[in-house]
């Protein structure tokens, strides 16, 4: 593989404003409960009770933006039976061949992220192709252009990981060693610690 193309979140400045998810929606044309990138709110902390008084203490909020991870060893890609989900080669992008594709699910059944949606009046599955169109015009991922606070990011997973880091899981997300997710998180405080 040439590149392996990844994403970036800036987690600890992420709003939850959810513009991210809705570009990505409008940009696919998506029905309704269809969502190729999806914004969750993650909370926690303790209290105390004192008398009658409720003390919270430690409280926290953060956000996750997430979508497909085009990972470096995709299980949708693995487990597909007709081959209609496929790795390219030159960017590492995880996309989906309408032509192939059966609508059979299987692919949802093995993405521990969830990216994969099944439309019901296609009877085929859809996820984010990382604007695979945007990206041959020289533009950036619609998810990424639209962000109005800039927290997220992409470009080659080895250059996001040499200036920020190689965290990819936080609090919420599952074991990044299932799949190897092409993303780089510069996490909030609480997303690790928490």
């Amino acid at each position: 593989m040439a590149k392996q193309l990844a994403f970036y979140f800036e987690q600890k400045h992420c709003v939850g404003c959810k513009t991210c998810q809705i570009a990505c929606k409008d940009k696919n044309n998506l029905a309704v409960g269809q969502l190729f990138r999806r914004v969750s709110e993650q909370e926690g902390g303790t209290y105390e009770k004192r008398g009658a008084a409720v003390i919270p203490r430690r409280v926290y909020a953060f956000w996750l933006s997430i979508s497909c991870n085009h990972c470096v060893n995709p299980a949708c890609v693995e487990h597909c039976p007709t081959a209609a989900l496929q790795k390219r080669a030159a960017d590492g992008i995880v996309h989906i061949d309408q032509e192939r594709c059966i609508g059979c699910q299987t692919c949802i059944k093995y993405c521990p992220y969830g990216a994969p949606q099944f439309n019901p009046d296609t009877n085929k599955v859809g996820k984010c192709d990382f604007c695979r169109d945007l990206l041959a015009e020289g533009k950036e991922p619609v998810c990424v252009s639209s962000c109005p606070v800039r927290t997220l990011g992409y470009g080659t997973l080895d250059e996001l990981r040499e200036k920020y880091g190689a965290l990819n899981q936080t609090k919420g997300l599952p074991n990044a060693t299932i799949t190897q997710p092409a993303l780089v998180i510069t996490p909030h405080r609480h997303a690790i610690s928490g």
